[in-house]
């Protein structure tokens, strides 16, 4: 991708100049144009803030190649038979609607920095004066040897909520009483840090009704995961005896899978397994890359704006963005969403600019009525997001504690995805 001076910004100078300096290209109505790449719960909070605070000002585009999303939060609990699937599905005709957003349901494939163009597999173009990318993250290639994406239906990640939640669902309810599933977990960073052992917390409930002698083992290349002391104080509480979690001590960091032969090897020792949910190393969603705006697996930005470190007209959101401290949470892209929007508005109607701030919580469900929280407040530096402070629960919590954690949970998804959708 070719690099130019307007291209790259080399300080947080370069933002603020961008941002109090509006340029407003035109679009065909006289309006300044928004692209925005994703409609997660980044993209579509994004979208949705600036349609809604611009009152019209800024022609916004939402480019989602799904016409239904399914958030990967919450798919957890639909493993665990605890939702139906309907639940986390979402659609994006509340944006269109009544908001106007010019929803487009193709694949992003090309995107002109210098021209300031985003073209699609459908054929389509789109000019832009600003660009929000927010596409998630995708699957580094070789990072669990044996296995890539083309083994997906018989090694599910089930990390991009959908048809693949409802296959490794399926496979779990197909299990042989006494059988064994296997998860490899991913190393650092990746989306949603207690993604992965909800899941198996999850797994484990459905298990504990249908196929209470079947056997979990978790491959885990990290010596230490989110909420560790919590979800092992869970599964000794609510599972005992069916879960093995193998760390690097023991081999978790050199693993290998046979899709073939449904076969998990940990540090030379083979064993067959039922189900195996391979989650490999992750990075910034494929558009990025394209985009020529990476710096190796992620796309780094300001805090203070959400402005790509290497384009000052994108701006980079949730998973897919390297901004400091944040986890890779739908949370945490929400937060993000709505700062990005603050700037982007500013810069092209000159309105007003408040200094970034963001929170973040992780809910976690170890079973029904039990759950748990991580949470931080964050504060945009000249570096990075830098965390201010933050709160977990604690081990040893009594019932009553749990199941107000367990239920705020399901406030919060209700709040958020109607932040997102409308």
């Amino acid at each position: 991708m070719k690099m130019n001076r307007r291209g790259f910004i080399g300080a947080t100078a370069g933002v603020t100049a961008a941002l109090t300096a509006p340029m407003v290209r035109a679009s065909g109505d006289g309006r300044p144009r928004v692209v925005v790449i994703g409609g997660g719960a980044g993209g579509a909070t994004v979208a949705r803030y600036l349609a809604k605070d611009s009152k019209g000002e800024i022609d916004v585009t939402l480019i989602e190649p799904t016409r239904t999303y399914y958030t990967c939060f919450f798919s957890n609990l639909y493993l665990g038979g605890l939702i139906g699937l309907e639940k986390i599905a979402h659609s994006y005709g509340t944006l269109a609607a009544e908001y106007g957003i010019n929803v487009v349901h193709d694949w992003a494939t090309g995107i002109d920095r210098d021209a300031r163009k985003v073209t699609t597999a459908g054929g389509y173009s789109f000019d832009y004066d600003r660009l929000v990318l927010s596409p998630g993250i995708d699957f580094i290639d070789g990072a669990v040897p044996g296995w890539d994406v083309n083994a997906q239906n018989e090694m599910p990640h089930a990390y991009k909520a959908g048809s693949q939640t409802e296959l490794l669902r399926a496979q779990v309810m197909a299990m042989p009483q006494g059988g064994t599933y296997a998860m490899v977990a991913p190393p650092n960073p990746y989306r949603c840090p207690p993604g992965p052992y909800e899941r198996v917390s999850m797994v484990a409930r459905i298990l504990k009704q249908t196929n209470p002698t079947a056997k979990i083992i978790i491959a885990d290349p990290k010596p230490k995961f989110s909420k560790m002391a919590l979800f092992q104080e869970g599964w000794t509480n609510h599972y005992d005896g069916m879960i093995e979690w193998v760390g690097p001590d023991f081999g978790g960091d050199k693993v290998s899978v046979d899709p073939d032969a449904m076969t998990l090897d940990i540090d030379g020792e083979v064993t067959k397994v039922d189900v195996c949910n391979v989650i490999p190393a992750m990075k910034a969603g494929r558009i990025c890359e394209i985009a020529g705006i990476n710096d190796g697996n992620w796309a780094p930005v300001h805090g203070k704006t959400m402005q790509s470190k290497m384009d000052e007209n994108i701006h980079v959101l949730g998973d897919a963005c390297a901004q400091g401290d944040m986890p890779k949470s739908g949370f945490s892209a929400n937060s993000q969403a709505k700062v990005c929007a603050m700037a982007v508005r500013s810069a092209l109607t000159g309105s007003n600019l408040f200094p970034a701030k963001f929170s973040n919580t992780c809910w976690s469900s170890l079973d029904e009525n039990d759950g748990v929280k991580v949470g931080a407040t964050y504060e945009a530096t000249d570096e990075k997001i830098a965390k201010v402070d933050g709160f977990i629960s604690k081990t040893g919590e009594d019932a009553a504690l749990r199941k107000a954690t367990y239920e705020e949970s399901f406030g919060w998804y209700a709040g958020i995805t109607s932040d997102m959708f409308g």
